[in-house]
């Protein structure tokens, strides 16, 4: 699906595409396939498709695109290859921590498939660059794993008429969809507003199953083939919901809504706007804007309990997670504060904790409103506790 380029009368004509004998070897199983055969991989040859996100999705994704000879890849991300990816984000491996993920995942591509050609852009999706980074691709998908960054890839592929090939997952659950084709639905259609801040936890609080992206990457990488080929029947119109647990797929069909903003009849969105205002966030990390709660520091909650002052340290996370690791707090999880809040002695400061400090700094807010007085974040959570007093907590 190349973009068409308008030629002046006196440009020379483009060179014919053609595949070479290591690459007719290469796509051997491709090329024996009469829904592909030569014409269909030339297809992919020419295909530019850009990936937002390298990590859990984006892996698999840039891995069976790469092998399947896509001739033009671009990754946006700007992230560092953490330990904690190595369970799912297939790209990576253990040399590579502490890398930018850009530069790994091109190592990789490049030594999966030399023939292609890999951009790599190493910055987050904003909506001053999203547009000149989508452009010059005939597809884009969604690999991310935030609210904000959703709305904004999805935006940007309508307002430039690209199919965004839409993937998610949860714990051991995916969705996928194909967005933005013609007189088909777009991401705004299924989800008009934003769920509340907090509501919906992140992979890094909730957790997800190392496999699942896998197979919902590999999903998206099917589709994504299936447009560029312009065989099978896409999944726009259509939302597929796979539970692992279950081995279940079911598929819900999806109707482009008239009174859409974005994609509808009259439309009212022209430009990109602030996503993370539209979500009611800050940013990735940051706390609802409601949740202005007062913080103490990991060292300074470490030297007053050395004091032995009489603080009450409460841990919001889940059992789960105390098994991990923990500080020796009361477990009340974030769902049951409120069943359970008289069991935090008021007359004593509490300081409040979870893994990174987003579900604690909730806590604090309900505990104030409750009237709590002498309640605090603890800044970082876990993760900074691990970094600043204690590196033998170990971080997950």
């Amino acid at each position: 699906m190349p973009e068409t380029i308008e030629k002046t009368k006196h440009a020379a004509p483009a060179a014919p595409v053609s595949l070479s004998k290591e690459e007719v070897l290469r796509y051997s199983r491709h090329l024996i396939m009469p829904e592909v055969g030569m014409e269909g991989q030339l297809k992919l040859k020419q295909a530019k498709v850009l990936l937002v996100g390298s990590g859990g999705l984006g892996a698999p994704l840039a891995l069976y695109l790469a092998a399947a000879g896509v001739g033009r890849l671009g990754l946006v991300d700007f992230d560092r290859v953490d330990f904690t990816n190595l369970q799912r984000q297939v790209l990576f491996g253990t040399s590579d921590v502490g890398k930018p993920k850009l530069e790994a995942a091109k190592r990789r591509l490049q030594d999966l498939n030399p023939e292609i050609q890999i951009d790599a852009f190493e910055t987050k999706l904003t909506s001053e660059n999203a547009l000149d980074l989508l452009r010059p691709y005939d597809i884009v998908v969604d690999g991310t794993d935030n609210f904000p960054t959703r709305y904004l890839v999805n935006d940007a592929a309508v307002l430039l008429g690209k199919p965004n090939v839409y993937g998610s997952i949860f714990r051991f659950e995916g969705q996928l969809s194909v967005f933005g084709l013609a007189d088909g639905p777009c991401y705004r259609c299924l989800y008009p507003e934003p769920p509340p801040p907090g509501l919906v936890p992140s992979c890094a609080e909730g957790g997800v199953l190392g496999v699942l992206p896998g197979i919902v990457g590999s999903l998206q990488a099917m589709e994504v083939l299936k447009l560029i080929l312009g065989n099978g029947d896409p999944m726009a119109g259509r939302l597929l919901l796979f539970d692992a647990l279950e081995m279940t797929f079911r598929e819900l069909r999806l109707r482009k809504n008239p009174d859409c903003p974005l994609c509808g009849s009259n439309r009212t969105i022209h430009q990109l706007i602030d996503y993370y205002e539209f979500c009611g966030v800050r940013g990735e990390e940051a706390p609802p804007p409601s949740v202005e709660v007062p913080q103490m520091g990991p060292r300074e909650l470490a030297e007053r309990l050395k004091r032995g002052e009489n603080i009450f340290v409460l841990d919001v996370r889940e059992p789960h997670e105390y098994q991990i690791c923990n500080l020796g707090g009361i477990l009340i999880p974030l769902g049951d504060l409120p069943r359970r809040v008289q069991e935090i002695d008021s007359a004593a400061p509490v300081v409040v904790h979870c893994r990174s400090g987003a579900r604690s700094a909730q806590a604090v807010d309900f505990l104030r409103k409750a009237g709590f007085r002498r309640v605090w974040n603890l800044r970082g959570g876990i993760l900074a506790w691990s970094d600043e007093v204690d590196s033998s907590v170990p971080k997950y």
